[in-house]
């Protein structure tokens, strides 16, 4: 499986031996200029939004401080061409796939690797959601090869991503999984030795590009909380190790290959101040910034992304140098310009040289001909399925909520499961993770309904795009009232911030802000009555969750699973009966201080 994506570790997809590297040093130093430029244009977090995004997911702050429209595929290609000059590479930092919208997803995000590719793209790390189908599915969007059970695309067999995917703290659990990394390296003995001491690599974990004359690496990575967030049985035989120790082996491995400047593409980010401007350092130091500060100093440019946010950093490397530590949105809103020079003698980055721009993409200019075009062929393919109506709403339904963290959307998706999963599964309660509804229902509804208030197949999708199976286990009133403390920080899960489960309407509970990590939770009914510790409930609940997903490890616990439908057709379901619906009432969970 490995023999090809491992054959990138060096310049154009082929590994070239240090001494090669090295040999290209100009013959005449004195005519030969000092530094040449390159350039980088970075992309992440586009989740196959080839459509410009809508809503809030389709707005920026721009340099300014005013909010525009903006993102879409055809205006992305605009400001890419008005920003690439001859010394450009294109770039990425992950989840360029997965949780897209139905003109993406349907075709298993082919369309979105398409476009990536006319636009230029040539190395993007690895994020999260690459493995949302499972590493299986992302190597055959690397390679190519028409999806296992739905067959080819209406564009016919896929060709295989035209750009490197790099991922170097991703590695195979057993050391034993046959690769031939190693022996695509076989004439460097020093890298030999640092990939197995290291481990089985399950991704290509570098990339290396020329230009101007000089070679510049590229280290991707994804964030180690990928278990968690992802369906536990498409990684089954991955494990996601420490960002910076996974970049400091791929930093050695490129300097044995001759390569000094390096830059890091990492899915993992922060959060800001917000409504500042894109340009400016509104991060808060957290997850990226670790990565950003203590990876090897030969390191010249951390790229970021996961967080969604656009900020500009300077942050100083363990040497004292500063290092330009970058994110750019997501949703294809933000491009982001790296501009550096490289000195030809020593083939480094000269730091001080380095500038970063993050330019909005602005839907003011004319859209790109030839992609809206390609867009528009996808748009109709997907047209009759995306455009069939499914239900009625009578307003909004928000997937924004009160106090409690409870949303009217979360309410009705957790509805949907219950119905869906009593026959069957014998479910008696259900619960959602928020982070699994991506966007709201509007009373407007999309261009394509049938007047207010209508609900596509399309836009039912948008909020429900991963394709998730609806299971059934059997808990515990304890593993239940452990599940929901589990909601929150500090208990033994490690939960990173609050996540609150969205409840089905049979399921209330109250919970404590100011109480302990497990005494925050009581009250705990089910059709009204008080929940013991020892009663068996049937849950239903999404296969990530069942799984583990989100930290709710307690879910792992369950015995007796059944699995059923998927949730976007249990979604759809139930939007079909009882016409037209309204909100609910986000009255399910009581909060106390």
């Amino acid at each position: 499986m490995m023999s090809r994506s491992l054959l990138r570790l060096a310049v154009a997809g082929a590994v070239a031996t240090a001494s090669a590297l090295l040999a290209a040093v100009p013959a005449d130093a004195k005519q030969a200029p000092r530094t040449v430029p390159v350039r980088l244009l970075a992309l992440n977090d586009f989740h196959g939004n080839l459509e410009p995004p809508t809503g809030s997911s389709g707005r920026m702050v721009d340099e300014t401080g005013a909010t525009v429209e903006a993102g879409g595929a055809a205006y992305i290609a605009t400001h890419m061409k008005a920003h690439t000059d001859k010394n450009t590479i294109a770039v990425a930092q992950g989840d360029l796939i997965g949780a897209t919208p139905l003109i993406s997803a349907a075709y298993h995000d082919e369309p979105s690797v398409e476009f990536l590719g006319k636009l230029g793209l040539k190395v993007a790390a690895v994020g999260n959601h690459e493995f949302d189908e499972g590493y299986a599915e992302l190597r055959r969007i690397m390679k190519g090869g028409c999806h296992p059970v739905d067959g080819c695309s209406p564009a016919g067999e896929w060709k295989g991503a035209q750009y490197d995917y790099v991922g170097a703290n991703v590695l195979f659990k057993n050391r034993g999984e046959k690769t031939d990394a190693l022996a695509a390296l076989g004439e460097q003995p020093a890298v030999r030795k640092l990939l197995s001491d290291w481990g089985v690599p399950a991704l290509p974990p570098v990339s290396v590009k020329w230009m101007n004359g000089v070679p510049v690496g590229f280290i991707g990575l994804v964030t180690q909380t990928t278990p968690g967030i992802v369906t536990a049985e498409g990684i089954k035989d991955l494990k996601f190790v420490d960002e910076v120790k996974a970049a400091n082996v791929a930093s050695k491995v490129l300097k044995v290959l001759g390569v000094k400047a390096q830059v890091v593409l990492v899915h993992e980010g922060d959060q800001v101040n917000a409504g500042q401007s894109p340009d400016a350092c509104s991060a808060v130091p957290g997850a990226g910034n670790r990565i950003a500060t203590q990876v090897d100093p030969e390191i010249d440019v951390v790229l970021s992304g996961h967080s969604h946010q656009a900020y500009l950093c300077k942050v100083k490397d363990p040497a004292g140098q500063d290092r330009l530590y970058s994110q750019g949105g997501s949703f294809g809103r933000v491009i982001t310009q790296v501009d550096l020079n490289v000195d030809v003698r020593t083939r480094d980055v000269v730091r001080s040289s380095v500038v970063a721009d993050n330019h909005v993409v602005t839907r003011t200019v004319e859209p790109d001909r030839d992609i809206s075009d390609f867009v528009k062929a996808w748009k109709d393919r997907v047209a009759p399925v995306a455009n069939k109506p499914v239900g009625r709403i009578t307003a909004d339904i928000p997937n924004t909520g009160g106090p409690s963290g409870e949303t009217p959307l979360g309410d009705l998706i957790a509805d949907a499961q219950l119905a869906a999963t009593r026959t069957g599964g014998n479910a008696q309660v259900a619960l959602m993770n928020p982070g699994g509804v991506r966007a709201p229902l509007t009373y407007a509804g999309s261009p394509a309904g049938e007047g207010p208030g209508v609900v596509t197949y399309g836009e039912a999708f948008t909020v429900q795009p991963f394709n998730n199976l609806m299971q059934v286990v059997t808990l515990t009133g304890a593993q239940l009232k452990t599940v929901l403390e589990q909601q929150f920080t500090g208990g033994p899960n490690n939960q990173a911030f609050t996540k609150i489960l969205q409840p089905s309407a049979n399921l209330t509970y109250t919970y404590s802000t100011s109480a302990p990590w497990g005494s925050k939770v009581s009250d705990i009914r089910i059709d009204g009555a008080p929940v013991t510790d020892t009663q068996q409930i049937r849950v239903a609940a999404n296969n990530f969750l069942v799984g583990g997903g989100d930290a709710f490890l307690a879910f792992k616990d369950g015995t007796d699973l059944w699995s059923g439908p998927l949730d976007i057709d249990a979604f759809v379901d139930h939007l079909g009966k009882d016409n037209p619906i309204a909100p609910p009432a986000t009255d399910r969970i009581t909060v106390t201080s």
